[in-house]
């Protein structure tokens, strides 16, 4: 259905041309747009000619209008004055009106094919067919966006996505919850990864200028024919969830560079308590005070390297060393020896990623 809102711009650019006032309500007599003060007057009217068999009557000084949709009724169409101009523009603007409707329902029919698309529920022969019949090519490469907002069902954010993309044919925006905003995007030829997360780069800016929002965003990858689509979807999906877990810092993830998240992700809990138990028999590695933890990371952020790791953290290479030594007699691992290092690496992300499956339960 279209939006109240399109209706009236829609009259309203009308009247701009023809000085002709206008007003649009629906079946049971409420004014859903309009372009003169008084047309809750002619409710009952309105009932009248809905009732009547003519397509077209004068009542009161107003040229009346029937819009159908594939035979059905939707609109009454009101034009002030008698006159055959007024008639010829009222005609005019309930044409207008039924090709909005016939718009807007291809568009909607186009966001159920993709919405199901994305989710798995058609069959390979569908796909094909529903996609021919909405004129939606099939042999485009395409990529997956997922745009996550802070708040759920923002407006703002999606008609920023819209107006940035929906005026090219081959790309879709729809959405399948209330936070996520999904963008169907064509890859032109000769278009890299780098040039994808561009994109989300330019995504993420115009959303925090434009639509005053944070958001994150992921994408998979570059798939062939439609019937991929879903795959780079779910890969998206995993891409937003594999970031919040272990790249909290960045705000656009691409599938293709999930490094060893992507293998923590996909391990079921059962092993990784075992892996925890293991290694730290049942301790966990991330209780440790926030000196030794901010320790660890600082080391591992300069590869290994004692000397560059005290200079940064303003302490003496002595204490770095008493630090790990101390680490080394509680854990059993020695972070300055690369095996025990990757150990250690390894089992804070598994903790960080049991913790992040724990919540989701609750």
């Amino acid at each position: 259905m279209i939006s109240n809102q399109i209706l009236q711009t829609t009259i309203e650019g009308l009247k701009g041309i023809t000085r002709i006032d206008l007003g649009i309500c629906d079946t049971e007599g409420k004014v859903l747009a309009t372009t003169f003060s008084d047309a809750e007057d002619y409710e009952s009217s309105i009932l009248a000619f809905v009732d009547s068999p003519a397509d077209s009557q004068v009542i009161q000084g107003y040229q009346f209008f029937k819009v159908f949709d594939e035979h059905q009724l939707e609109y009454i169409l009101l034009a002030k004055g008698g006159s055959d101009d007024v008639y010829m523009v009222g005609k005019l603007a309930a044409f207008q009106i039924q090709n909005l409707l016939v718009a807007y329902k291809e568009r909607f029919d186009k966001d159920n094919f993709i919405k199901n698309l994305l989710l798995d529920n058609l069959l390979l022969v569908d796909i094909y067919n529903r996609a021919k019949k909405l004129h939606i090519e099939t042999n485009v490469k395409r990529v997956v966006y997922i745009i996550e907002t802070k708040h759920e069902k923002d407006v703002n954010a999606l008609e920023t996505v819209r107006s940035l993309f929906a005026t090219k044919t081959k790309d879709f925006i729809t959405a399948v919850d209330e936070k996520n905003i999904i963008l169907v995007k064509e890859v032109k030829p000769g278009e890299s990864y780098g040039e994808l997360e561009k994109t989300a780069n330019m995504i993420l800016d115009m959303l925090n200028t434009e639509a005053m929002t944070k958001v994150h965003v992921a994408f998979g990858t570059i798939v062939n024919e439609i019937k991929e689509v879903s795959r780079s979807y779910k890969e998206a999906k995993m891409a937003l969830d594999v970031g919040k877990i272990f790249y909290s810092s960045k705000n656009v993830v691409a599938y293709s560079n999930l490094g060893i998240g992507r293998l923590i992700y996909q391990l079921p809990l059962p092993l990784c308590r075992m892996f925890i138990k293991e290694i730290f028999d049942g301790k966990s590695p991330d209780e440790f005070d926030d000196e030794t933890l901010t320790t660890i990371n600082k080391f591992f952020e300069n590869s290994l390297n004692v000397s560059e790791t005290s200079r940064q953290l303003y302490i003496h290479r002595n204490t770095l060393v008493y630090r790990l030594d101390k680490l080394q007699k509680s854990t059993g691992l020695d972070l300055r020896v690369f095996e025990d290092a990757i150990t250690f690496k390894i089992a804070l992300m598994v903790v960080k990623y049991m913790k992040y499956m724990e919540n989701l339960d609750y």
